[in-house]
C-alpha cells in the first residue's frame, strides 16, 4: 500500500522550517541534501544557491514531512499556489511507475520517474487538474522515505 506524505516548497528557509517542525514533533532528519551536495558540469550550482535545501525529510510516525527550497532561477514560490506537492512513497518501481503513469496521465511531467541523484526511484508531475505530485521508491525504506 502507497503511503502520501507532504512536500513542501520553501523560498530559501526550508532548513530553519524544518528545524522549527522538528522542535515541534521531535526526531533526527533524514538524510540532507544540499544543492552542492549534487553541483556537477551537467547542473551547475551558483555560490548564493550551494547550501540551500535540495530535499529534507523529518519523519512524524509512520510519515514523512519532505522539502526543499526552490532555486532563485525558477523564480520566488508564491504562497498562495504552487508552495506544496502531495508526495506519494510507493512500495515498489513497479508501483510508482503504475501510481506515476496513472497520476500524469493528461497533465506535465516536470521530472521523469528516474533514479534521482539522492539514491531513490523519484518523478515529479502536475496532474490534468493542476495539482502536483511527486513519487517516489526506495528501497532501503521499503516504502517508507
Amino acid at each position: 500500500m502507497a503511503t502520501i506524505n507532504p512536500y513542501i516548497n520553501f523560498n530559501g528557509n526550508a532548513e530553519e522550517a524544518f528545524t522549527f517542525y522538528k522542535s515541534v514533533f521531535g526526531g533526527e532528519f533524514g538524510k540532507i541534501t544540499r544543492f552542492k551536495d549534487i553541483a556537477s558540469a551537467e547542473f551547475p550550482v551558483p555560490e548564493s544557491e550551494a547550501n540551500k535545501i535540495m530535499r529534507i525529510t523529518l519523519p512524524i510516525g509512520k510519515n514523512m514531512l519532505i522539502a526543499n527550497d526552490v532555486p532563485e532561477a525558477m523564480g520566488r514560490v508564491s504562497e498562495n499556489e504552487n508552495r506544496s506537492k502531495i508526495a506519494v512513497t510507493a512500495e515498489s518501481k513497479e508501483e510508482a511507475d503504475r501510481i506515476f503513469n496513472g497520476l500524469s496521465a493528461g497533465g506535465q511531467i516536470e521530472m521523469p520517474i528516474a533514479d534521482s541523484p539522492w539514491g531513490s526511484y523519484f518523478g515529479m508531475f502536475r496532474d490534468k487538474y493542476g495539482i502536483e505530485w511527486t513519487v517516489d521508491f526506495d528501497p532501503k525504506y521499503k516504502g517508507n522515505i
